[in-house]
């Protein structure tokens, strides 16, 4: 029987309909939802990041604002812009876009974002509390991971879930998600030795290591459910021998959706949940800050 496919862009558009809703209680009885994102020099990759988020705040009424500072800002400065804007009672939510210049570290400046405007939760004060399953603001990576699990039907408790990769801002997250929700969890990386037979075991499989299609059917246990968290550009040609630009996961799909139960498409899978999760994230945010002034 052929894999379900884990359709992120449909579940996406579900719960961007939710937070719709959901912001538009909040701003008429509190006032306005208000997410800033800080964008520090010209990645282009962070600016089309920034123009997405853009729009799907405004389909969810949420007010975003960009915040733009030179390539040649330093690390001092950043940290007073961030300060600026947890200061503000107005700025319900902060985004640091990445990857930020060479000369400013980032973990210094996400460590810097009030942990309850931490709406990508990726300060490390919210990493931590992760540990303990009472996070204020939960990784919007992990949180879409377990969301396509969760709509893949398989039940995680008790589940052999196996995550290849251990990044701080993706996979350590995940696989402790999984931990706190009694998972057995294997954390794999690049250290790792026969990295097949430990994923052959993974009733969950987790992929996000950043390597276009690394992950065969061989590396899959029939009957998995495979979370796809790479996103890569691959150079291929078409059918008239045209070289052309392509997005591809860690998976390699084609191989892969025979054997598994469910697999996550790339791109359709954990992308634009990522983005819907990071928007439920933001009303969750305003809520708590509302909660604290209480």
């Amino acid at each position: 029987m052929p894999a379900k496919i884990l359709d992120g862009k449909a579940y996406a558009a579900e719960i961007r309909n939710e937070v719709h809703r959901q912001v538009a209680h909040f701003t008429t009885h509190h006032g306005p939802i208000r997410l800033c994102a800080v964008l520090v020099g010209s990645d282009e990759a962070g600016r089309l990041y920034a123009r997405w988020q853009r729009k799907r705040c405004v389909q969810t009424g949420v007010h975003y604002e960009l915040v733009e500072l030179p390539e040649t800002t330093t690390q001092a400065e950043l940290l007073v812009e961030i300060d600026r804007l947890n200061a503000e009672p107005e700025v319900t939510g902060i985004i640091l876009q990445l990857p930020l210049p060479e000369h400013i570290d980032p973990a210094a400046a996400q460590y810097r974002i009030d942990p309850y405007k931490d709406v990508e939760g990726v300060n490390p004060a919210n990493i931590g509390m992760l540990f303990y399953g009472v996070p204020i603001i939960a990784p919007c990576t992990a949180l879409a991971v377990n969301e396509l699990i969760r709509r893949s039907g398989t039940t995680v408790r008790g589940a052999r879930a196996v995550v290849v990769g251990q990044s701080r801002i993706a996979g350590r997250p995940i696989a402790m998600f999984l931990t706190t929700q009694m998972a057995t969890v294997t954390a794999c990386h690049i250290e790792t030795r026969e990295l097949e037979a430990h994923t052959r075991q993974a009733d969950i499989l987790v992929i996000a290591i950043g390597k276009p299609r690394a992950i065969g059917a061989e590396y899959v246990k029939p009957g998995a459910v495979v979370i796809d968290v790479g996103i890569n550009s691959v150079a291929e040609r078409d059918a008239d021998g045209k070289e052309v630009r392509r997005t591809v996961g860690d998976v390699d799909f084609e191989a892969v959706s025979p054997v598994a139960a469910a697999i996550s498409p790339v791109p359709g899978g954990v992308g634009p949940l990522t983005v819907a999760t990071l928007l439920r994230n933001t009303v969750e945010a305003a809520r708590k800050q509302l909660d604290r002034q209480i």
